[in-house]
């Protein structure tokens, strides 16, 4: 690692460059979502998610950690889309929480959604990059991602006395 701790031109050109396609890409598939199957694309990940467990049911806890959402978020968002009809909460088999299942309103909105979207990342993103870049894509991704999972945070300092009075 360099003791500069600024990007030279090539590694700024190549991470400017990541940065404006994932933006542009985020943004033009999430239009199309929204426009043509009234799903945002946090919608659309839930319904994913839910659709590929088993039963079409999660835990909030194990849905949290699919999509890296704060709790928080996750909550008010399954609220929204619950009083849409797409997901509902069911009492936990396993849990003190309930769990999130997909409805049949949700699983006809997925399979509406699904063979576009995948039309949408194969003409934008699939097509545009061939068969040997996307591998090499592919493997550039899973390096970065088991760098970024290998990666020791610094534990959060323990909080100390809270400062008295000025003597």
């Amino acid at each position: 690692m360099p003791d500069e701790p600024w990007l030279d031109e090539a590694e700024q050109r190549a991470w400017r460059s990541y940065l404006h396609m994932q933006r542009l890409l985020t943004v033009r598939l999430s239009s199309r979502m929204q426009r043509d199957f009234d799903l945002s694309a946090a919608d659309y990940e839930i319904l994913v998610n839910l659709s590929e467990a088993a039963h079409g049911r999660m835990g909030p806890g194990e849905l949290a950690e699919a999509t890296q959402w704060e709790k928080s978020r996750l909550s008010h968002h399954l609220t929204r889309m619950e009083r849409r009809g797409l997901v509902s909460r069911e009492p936990s088999r396993t849990g003190r929480y309930p769990d999130v299942q997909l409805t049949e309103a949700g699983r006809a909105a997925i399979r509406r959604a699904a063979p576009a979207h995948a039309a949408d990342v194969r003409a934008l993103f699939v097509d545009v990059l061939g068969p040997q870049h996307l591998a090499r894509f592919a493997e550039d991704c899973r390096a970065v991602t088991a760098a970024l999972d290998a990666e020791q945070r610094p534990p959060t300092p323990a909080a100390g006395p809270e400062p008295g009075p000025p003597a």
